[in-house]
């Protein structure tokens, strides 16, 4: 009996395959927190850029390899056998691990921005290779949604992004404050849109007049009260008053300034920021990524039906984060000469909006 049982003991029964990728895929997805948080890793060497960049590189395109070898396998029947698939496992594992490595060996000296940038590149990387295995699960192997799934995935477009990756802090700063820049330039299109339109929801509410259509049986089977009731909206629930519409206008204003203040400070970085000076950039984007969650807090609180005391809660905290994003940047390395300072005309127009805001809310502060 002894002499039996040995054999089992040195050679466990490994998992069916599909078994053993839904457990990688929970490991891989498990690796995900930890690469948000990770800190970089301590060293005495000096950090050599080009041998990073050749080693983030060469570790992407390991991993769009593994990521082939493991569709093609499991893309056909038969699917591999259990030791198989245990090979195919742990080179995608050892692929992962190798580029999450490479993340961690870029020092906190080279930027905290590109830190962020490369982290956000290696996250992609993971989750897709995540929901690529996630895919492989989906049985039939051969079926057409199956290959829709595999072959739209995001792991090899993550890879092949690495490349692209700013290669400094300045180039990296630039990306991001390009990012907040857009945000708001869609925010201010979408409010301007709306009060053109002088719909807010603009058409979003046309399936719902149907359906209040549908359900009234003649003019006189229901009053406001009964519609309420319903959950139908009123008037009140999706139109501007007056007092909004005129509330509206410093609320515009406020949000072109933001996206004035985050293109000027944009072009002071593009022209002005000096790659050694790592940390000054890294605060400029910080306070500049606050901007644009400010603006939609702002932009959501427009419409009706419209808290005036909320617009004005909204106004004062993007204010508040424009002027010190504006002030961080005068204070830089990036700040333009004092003869050709565009911030103080800036901080006068977001004072004069806020000004005209609190006087329009004064009221609702009031009850």
């Amino acid at each position: 009996m002894a002499s039996t049982a040995a054999p089992a003991a040195a050679f466990p029964t490994l998992a069916p395959p599909l078994e053993q990728l839904r457990h990688l895929a929970v490991e891989l997805r498990s690796l995900m927190p930890g690469v948000r948080v990770g800190e970089a890793q301590e060293t005495t060497e000096e950090f050599n850029r080009e041998k990073f960049w050749r080693r983030l590189n060469e570790a992407a395109v390991k991993v769009a390899s593994e990521a082939t070898t493991l569709t093609t396998a499991f893309s056909r029947l038969p699917l591999p056998s259990p030791q198989e698939t245990q090979r195919f496992c742990e080179l995608i594992r050892v692929a992962i691990e190798a580029i999450i490595a490479v993340y961690y060996s870029l020092p906190k000296g080279q930027g905290i921005t590109l830190r962020k940038v490369v982290r956000g590149s290696i996250l992609d990387i993971v989750d897709g290779m995540t929901q690529l295995v996630e895919a492989l699960l989906i049985t039939p192997s051969q079926s057409p949604e199956n290959k829709d799934l595999i072959f739209c995935n995001t792991v090899w477009v993550a890879c092949q992004q690495v490349p692209r990756i700013p290669r400094d802090n300045k180039a990296a700063a630039l990306l991001m404050l390009t990012k907040s820049v857009n945000f708001v330039k869609d925010a201010h299109e979408e409010m301007e849109r709306a009060v053109e339109e002088c719909d807010p929801y603009s058409g979003l509410l046309n399936e719902e007049d149907n359906l209040v259509n549908d359900h009234r049986v003649d003019s006189d089977g229901h009053n406001d009260a009964e519609e309420d009731a319903l959950g139908f909206p009123n008037n009140r629930d999706v139109y501007w008053s007056e007092e909004d519409q005129e509330l509206i206008v410093p609320c515009l204003a406020l949000v072109k300034a933001s996206k004035a203040s985050l293109k000027k400070i944009r072009i002071s970085v593009a022209e002005n920021g000096k790659k050694d000076q790592v940390a000054q950039l890294d605060d400029i984007v910080d306070i500049s990524d606050e901007i644009s969650p400010s603006v939609d807090d702002l932009a959501l609180s427009i419409y009706p039906p419209v808290c005036h005391l909320t617009v004005r809660i909204n106004s004062a905290k993007l204010v508040s984060v424009l002027k010190k994003a504006l002030e961080i940047t005068e204070a830089s390395h990036v700040s333009p000469q004092p003869e050709d300072s565009w911030i103080p005309l800036l901080i006068s127009a977001v004072d004069h909006c806020m000004n005209r805001i609190k006087e329009l809310t004064q009221s609702a502060l009031e009850l």
